[in-house]
């Protein structure tokens, strides 16, 4: 009995020394609760799916809706993402969650700022903030204090001020996101003390400044992006200490200068993207040599030279624009045969041929490649076969060359192409006629060539749109042409009348406007013609041969169109000189009433002061009644009269 007693006191000990240890473990979570109760109550439109955040639920509020909790009932997770809040954070008590690892607001409609509070959530790994454009103000500074943070992520958010330099306290981050959130200044140096980082992105702001040096402090770093900035200066040459990167994202700035010749020391290097700054200076020619590269993006710089050996042996290169730069180099010595699947070289000074010495297209093995601009160079020569049977080719614009020779199209035409543009070369021959099966073109534009001994061109029942080319108002030795039932807008060209050889032109179920250009009268050899279901208007033009097409269905469905073979112009709007003379006369005429019958009215009334005889008086009245009733009688039979048959 003795040893039973000792048991019992040692069971009473334990469950005492339980409770005392789970009753502030309860008091906690039941802060926690009442905190998302509280700040919930706040919100002006909170979501349907917050209806478990309820004090009467609080003895389960790991059941609550996007809350997930450790195993000791501690809230560790809030992700609401596109969730509507439609509120603000002044309320939401920070220090109410000290085992909060995890935050997620997107997509909320939250607005006002982000309280200072927030330093308080000292257990965060992961902070995101993001789609909440209508939050303002600052980043707090007393984001610093969140020293476990890993992941910082404040992107398309209102915000503005500074790039705080606390952010640098953060020495655990791997992951740093401030994208379009109008941060203003420059990047602080401090930011280099970040050597744990992964991913650096601060696009879209408003930045100034240069790039600082301590950039290259960060040897972990795998994507720099700095694009959409007012960032200047040189790039500095510390970035290439960066051995581990694999995106450099420098796009749309004001940076300039020549590039440090080590740009490609990382290894991992797969991505550049540059375009839009003022860099100069011949392209660093290190840039593949991690064998990784495969985007090149530096359009709309300064660069005057592409090193022979740059591109040659660069097997995984997919993409490149150097558009509208200075580069002066021969096309073929500057790219290897290793396919492509996009080319923006347009409007540089590149120069060669296209065709190797043994007949062979530069682009016959391109056979990915959807993308081609070389226009506004001074490339020359022909173009072989195997350059039309790029099967996936959407865009090519080879306009304002010095190319010439036949067009060599292809019977078929690639399933995807869309954008041709040949126009201002040399190009000869008849035209290629197997464009009429290129059922996805869009843009086609030929002017400024030598096309001639043309049979016929049948671009009908495509997706043609825009205004027809005054290029095609050039190929004089057409004999047949058919746009018909595209989308094209716009006037006819003047020069129409130049096609003095077609026999047969079909415009019609488009939309063009305007009226028939007066040239047509110079097609004498126009037998069959269509211009019907448009938006045509004015007089339709005469000459010897349009006379004998008498048929009106010729241009049916255009409302504005008159004259041989249909009704006569009335032209209502502009009144003529005799119907203009006639509404004078009748302005005039019934001024003269009017005075007439006031003189006689008045006349009646200064008479009737005068005569007092009552007799007298009456037969004065009546003789007067009776002689303004013949007046105006009088006046409306010559009114009607008139306007019956008008002024002699």
């Amino acid at each position: 009995m003795k040893h039973l007693h000792y048991v019992c006191l040692l069971l009473l000990s334990y469950t005492g020394l339980l409770l005392c240890a789970v009753r502030p473990v309860r008091a906690d979570v039941r802060r926690e609760a009442e905190a998302l109760v509280k700040w919930k109550a706040s919100l002006a439109g909170a979501d349907e799916s917050l209806g478990s955040w309820s004090l009467a639920n609080s003895t389960s509020l790991c059941r609550w809706a996007h809350i997930s909790c450790n195993s000791a009932g501690h809230i560790i997770r809030l992700n609401l993402t596109i969730v509507i809040l439609n509120g603000t954070l002044d309320r939401f008590d920070f220090s109410a969650f000290p085992y909060m690892e995890d935050l997620i607001l997107s997509q909320n409609g939250l607005y006002g700022i982000i309280p200072p509070g927030i330093g308080n959530m000292t257990s965060l790994i992961q902070l995101g903030i993001t789609l909440n454009p209508h939050l303002r103000g600052a980043i707090p500074r007393s984001i610093g204090q969140l020293m476990h943070l890993v992941v910082l992520e404040m992107s398309v958010l209102g915000l503005d001020g500074t790039l705080p330099e606390e952010i640098s306290n953060l020495t655990s981050l791997e992951e740093l996101h401030l994208d379009s959130v109008t941060l203003t200044g420059s990047i602080p140096p401090t930011i280099g003390m970040l050597t744990k980082l992964h991913a650096l992105s601060l696009s879209v702001n408003n930045l100034t400044g240069s790039i600082p040096l301590e950039i290259g402090n960060m040897t972990e770093l795998q994507e720099l992006d700095f694009s959409v900035n007012y960032l200047e200066g040189p790039l500095p040459g510390t970035i290439s200490h960066l051995i581990k990167l694999q995106g450099l994202l420098l796009s749309e700035n004001q940076l300039g200068g020549h590039i440090f010749p080590e740009l490609g020391n990382s290894s991992l290097l797969d991505m550049v993207e540059i375009q839009r700054n003022n860099f100069s200076g011949v392209f660093p020619s290190s840039i593949c040599v991690g064998g990784a590269l495969r985007t090149v993006s530096a359009g709309h710089n300064g660069f005057t030279g592409i090193n022979h050996q740059t591109f040659q042996n660069c097997t995984t290169l997919r993409y490149v624009d150097f558009t509208a730069n200075n580069i002066v180099a021969e096309l073929r010595a500057c790219f290897g045969e290793h396919p492509l699947t996009t080319m923006a070289l347009g409007q540089n000074q590149l120069y060669g041929t296209l065709v190797t010495d043994q007949g062979k297209d530069f682009f016959c093995n391109y056979t990915q490649l959807s993308f081609l601009d070389l226009s506004s160079n001074a490339l020359r020569g022909g173009l072989s076969q195997c350059f039309w049977d790029m099967a996936n080719l959407v865009f090519m614009d080879l306009s304002s060359n010095y190319f010439s020779g036949v067009v060599a199209f292809s019977r078929t035409c690639g399933d995807y192409l869309s954008y041709l543009h040949l126009a201002n070369n040399n190009f000869i021959g008849t035209f290629p006629l197997g464009l009429k099966k290129c059922k996805e073109l869009i843009t086609l534009d030929l002017g400024g060539n030598n096309f001639s001994g043309i049979a016929g061109i049948d671009f009908s029942g495509n997706s043609l749109s825009q205004e027809i080319p005054n290029g095609l108002t050039t190929l004089i030795g057409i004999r047949y042409l058919n746009l018909s039932r595209n989308h094209l807008s716009g006037l006819i060209p003047n020069g129409i009348g130049n096609l003095v050889l077609v026999e047969s032109l079909d415009l019609s179920q488009n939309q063009l406007s305007g009226e028939i250009p007066p040239s047509f009268a110079a097609l004498k050899a126009l037998s069959v013609l269509n211009l019907s279901t448009n938006k045509l208007s004015g007089t339709i033009p005469t000459g010897s041969q349009l006379q004998t097409l008498d048929d009106p269905s010729i241009y049916n469905n255009n409302p504005g169109l008159c004259g041989f073979p249909l009704k006569g112009c009335v032209n209502s709007s502009t009144p003529t000189q005799t119907e203009t003379s006639m509404d004078e006369d009748r302005e005039a005429l019934w001024l003269y009433c009017f005075v007439a019958a006031g003189f006689i009215s008045g006349f009646w009334l200064y008479l009737g002061f005068l005569f007092r005889s009552e007799t007298w008086r009456y037969s004065f009245y009546q003789y007067v009644d009776n002689m303004q009733a013949k007046v105006t009688k009088k006046i409306r039979s010559c009114i009607s009269c008139f306007q019956v048959k008008g002024p002699e």
